[in-house]
């Protein structure tokens, strides 16, 4: 690699005061660097893609980004304050919400419930108390019927959740995350396990969800959906940022595809 950092869409995105800012941000375990000195700046309603290898580092990233991992250097801004440090639900208040690659679903709990939980967290102690109390409070059931009718889960509320199709629990968590009313939503690997017509599907609901407003943040290995989803394409390769560009420049880039794309060595 030569340390270049072939990019378009950055200098779009920080001509506007960045919505999410990342500034040399790295993380390491032991003796493995997995983030290295990452600089990233996200404008507000992008729908960005992460794309690389595995052990790119991607996963690492979206956990310093939400606050489950804390960063070994660097700073993380989100509208401008310091979050790189502060606990998931601190960073969950400020108004970033997230996905998993594994589905963390409560198989004993109905699908209104699982996606109450959100709310539940958004919304702090006071109304957890209230939800095992039995007392649905308003803010906790107007989040949850919003989310669920967003993802067209509301018809199936009052269904256990191991009801589901594999393919709907993926919406549900999605529902979850989205009863936190988010301004960000991170989605890790929104599409694994799912067939094409379910990922054209997500395609366009993701789509839907930029529209509206929402900024998404997405790590996905299914290159079709990035491509076709996102405007601006971000490459990782071994915790390094090597590519930085709108889909079509990041497909011809020889280095992206030495490191991701199977290009020739």
């Amino acid at each position: 690699m030569d340390g270049t950092v072939r990019s378009i869409g950055r200098d779009t995105a920080s001509a506007i005061r960045p919505f999410l800012e990342l500034e040399a941000v790295s993380r390491r375990f032991g003796g493995v660097q997995a983030v290295d000195g990452v600089d990233l700046a996200i404008a507000r309603g992008e729908l960005l893609g992460i794309i690389g290898p595995n052990g790119a580092g991607k996963t690492t990233l979206f956990n310093l980004i939400s606050g489950f991992v804390r960063p070994s250097s660097g700073r993380i801004r989100f509208k401008g304050r310091r979050i790189d440090g502060k606990a998931a639900h601190r960073i969950a208040h400020f108004g970033i919400s997230r996905t998993f690659q594994n589905l963390r679903v409560f198989p004993n709990l109905t699908v209104f419930d699982n996606v109450a939980a959100g709310a539940i967290g958004a919304l702090g102690f006071p109304a957890w108390r209230a939800f095992i109390g039995g007392n649905r409070t308003t803010a906790i059931t107007q989040r949850t019927w919003q989310a669920l009718e967003r993802v067209g889960l509301a018809g199936h509320a009052t269904d256990a959740v191991t009801t589901l199709p594999y393919g709907r629990r993926k919406y549900l968590e999605i529902a979850r995350a989205l009863a936190t009313e988010p301004e960000l939503l991170i989605l890790d690997e929104p599409a694994a396990g799912l067939n094409e017509t379910e990922t054209i599907e997500l395609a366009d609901f993701m789509r839907g969800l930029n529209a509206s407003g929402l900024t998404l943040l997405l790590v996905e290995h299914d290159m079709g959906l990035v491509m076709s989803t996102c405007r601006r394409v971000v490459v990782l390769a071994a915790g390094r940022k090597i590519a930085d560009a709108a889909p079509a420049e990041v497909q011809a880039d020889p280095e992206v595809q030495r490191a991701y794309l199977g290009g020739a060595e």
